[in-house]
């Protein structure tokens, strides 16, 4: 890449900067005072750029519609957020961070079909802006206007945040409440309207920043997700309620995207790098690196690290002489679906995924619930065991069972190098990092197109003649009953009890002589093991694998299935994963707007069982037995 092309791609890399900069700096208000990863704040940005089009349509352009329009976004979004503090977030403060964050992703859903059902499936390309529609020569090749314009407008905003924050008493009120929220609420500061104000601003920031793209992209249904993770990994880099912090990462990973983009294809001593394909992933690269050597970001601070830790759990009750009955039943119900075949033709089908998603889920429990080390990021652990037995049925010629078996070992391999880097960190930065390291995995079977099929994935992995038919079925069924005793086995084990301990205080589990790390790597590698377990499964069940199984969603996916059932009990995972597969698959029947139904449920759900449905019914159970009722 040559000078020009090089001050080419850092114009637009500051462009760049200055959008994600609006998006991340919402974002990191929010949690800076509410402590709420907000898994929405994608949905606001889409929403912004959306009511922009419709506006900018309604008033016929000009430049004070295309401009209004742009305002009128985000002060509309504004009062959508405000709305989604009073009305949802504020009833739920006091539940745990992972409750919250399913909320949020509940609102993904919502918002997402709202979408479908306002402007349709198709892409909605908005006008340029108007006295802005030309460009600047700079050497032998033009920058659009208008994203010079989107070079100051980043800097402006960061200049008026820094004001607010620091010339006015409610900057200093959301300061203080960062620092210590239970004593701002003890010197008589009204937290509640704090609170909304603040959500508010975020969301009219996340919907600013969507609304200034209307020129440069077209609006979709796929920005939300699309642009939460880019968000997400602006606040972690530049530190937890940083706002100078966040323009900083913003400027720095646009800046890497845009260089990646200039560099094209290089060769270097023989060997070929292709830096475009790195765009992908190189965001990812740099939070990874950031985290392990500084893990509370460049401008955050350290004491940011101990939020959430020493959150105490109740004990695990010991199972009933009802538990094991109802255990059983529930096996052997299982075991006579493939017989009613005639009835109910798909319900085999159904199950197979439902146990599938039970030890995935299980999985996840294991390092979460039982260690307390969230995870956006274990698809990473399924996908590669799906990949790894698909690749060594296909390729390496090892057939269906030594396929099955090395496929949890590659998992197990790649949990324990991830694991040992992710184990030194805890709470958001931690799930932050495993989201990483996904994402790398992601984008490696993306683009690998030799050895993984690429997009494609890869095809034909049937199981054996042995085990065709309902064979395989009762194969799935025993091995999931299996694997998940011995995650029962291994809770109530020394081990299980050490890792509990570990989890409530990290400190007193030390000062009497636990490796607390050793601890919480051995269970990180458990956690793999069984998640490549299940990724194996569901390859020889589907026939085959594609990179979907690593994306963000399938981890999302085994959060909702885990905190839904209940995230303080071992058969809440189960549970979940069990009514998780269920509404998805009748939901998808009814209706072309399941994920707005989806959502809602899900919202009943942690509104009124905050524990989880699993959660909830044990602790039902626990209280009738202490008051003597049959």
């Amino acid at each position: 890449m040559n000078l020009t092309g090089f001050i080419v791609q850092f114009l637009n890399g500051l462009a760049e900067a200055s959008s994600l900069f609006m998006v991340a700096a919402g974002l990191t208000l929010i949690f800076g005072v509410t402590r709420i990863v907000n898994f929405a704040h994608g949905s606001l940005y889409m929403l912004g750029i959306y009511i922009a089009y419709s506006i900018v349509q309604y008033t016929g352009g000009g430049v004070l519609g295309f401009w209004g329009s742009i305002l009128a976004a985000a002060l509309l979004v504004a009062a959508l957020g405000a709305l989604i503090e009073i009305l949802l977030l504020r009833r739920i403060y006091h539940a745990p961070e992972m409750f919250q964050l399913l909320a949020t992703f509940a609102l993904v859903l919502v918002f997402n079909d709202m979408a479908l059902w306002l402007w349709g499936p198709d892409d909605l390309l908005g006008p340029l802006a108007p006295g802005l529609e030309g460009a600047v020569p700079l050497f032998d090749r033009y920058l659009p206007l208008y994203d010079l314009v989107l070079m100051v407008l980043g800097p402006l905003v960061l200049l008026v945040l820094w004001l607010m924050l620091t010339r006015s008493r409610w900057g200093t009120l959301i300061r203080a409440a960062t620092q210590d929220r239970d004593m701002l609420g003890a010197l008589g500061v009204n937290q509640a309207w704090l609170f909304t104000g603040v959500f508010a601003l975020g969301a009219g920031l996340a919907a600013l920043g969507g609304a200034l793209q209307l020129p440069r992209q077209p609006a979709s249904l796929m920005l939300d997700l699309s642009l939460i993770g880019d968000a997400f990994v602006v606040v972690v880099v530049g530190g937890m309620g940083s706002i100078p912090g966040a323009y900083l990462a913003a400027l720095i990973i646009a800046q890497l995207k845009a260089l990646c983009i200039g560099l094209g294809i290089v060769e270097f001593a023989g060997i070929t790098i292709a830096f475009p394909k790195l765009t992908l992933v190189v965001e990812f690269i740099f939070m990874a690196l950031v985290l392990v050597f500084r893990p509370w970001g460049l401008c955050g601070k350290p004491l940011a690290m101990a939020r959430g830790s020493g959150e105490q759990h109740p004990p695990l009750r010991s199972p009933t002489t009802a538990f094991h009955v109802f255990a059983v039943v529930l096996i052997a119900v299982f075991a006579i679906l493939p017989l009613l075949s005639g009835m109910f033709p798909y319900a085999a089908v159904l199950a197979q995924d439902m146990l599938v998603a039970m030890l995935f889920a299980v999985s996840l429990h294991f390092m979460m619930g039982l260690g307390g080390m969230p995870s956006f990021g274990h698809a990473a652990y399924f996908g590669i065991g799906a990949y790894a037995a698909a690749m060594l049925f296909k390729s390496a010629g090892l057939g269906m069972m030594g396929s099955f078996v090395a496929a949890p070992v590659v998992a197990a391999i790649a949990a324990l190098v991830f694991g040992w880097f992710c184990i030194r960190l805890t709470g958001v930065y931690l799930a932050m990092l495993t989201l990483a390291f996904a994402q790398i995995v992601w984008s490696v079977v993306y683009q690998w197109d030799d050895v993984t099929g690429g997009s494609n994935g890869i095809v034909g992995i049937w199981p054996e003649a042995w085990l065709s038919g309902t064979a395989y079925y009762y194969f799935t069924l025993a091995i999931v009953v299996l694997a998940i005793l011995v995650v029962r086995r291994m809770a109530y084990a020394p081990f299980g009890y050490v890792l509990r301990a570990v989890r409530d205080s990290a400190l007193r589990a030390d000062a009497i002589g636990v490796h607390t790390k050793g601890v919480q790597w051995t269970a990180f590698i458990v956690a793999g093991t069984f998640a490549g377990l299940a990724g194996a499964l569901y390859v020889f069940s589907k026939g085959s694998t594609s990179p979907e199984v690593i994306t963000v969603g399938k981890s999302v996916d085994g959060l909702v299935m885990v905190l839904l059932g209940g995230i303080q009990t071992l058969f809440g995972p189960v549970v979940g994963a069990a009514i998780f597969t269920l509404m998805q698959d009748y939901f998808v029947g009814i209706t072309e707007y399941w994920r707005a139904l989806f959502g809602a449920v899900i919202l009943l759900i942690v509104l009124a069982f905050p524990q989880g449905i699993a959660g909830y019914a044990g602790g039902l159970l626990a209280t009738r037995r202490q008051h003597g009722s049959p």
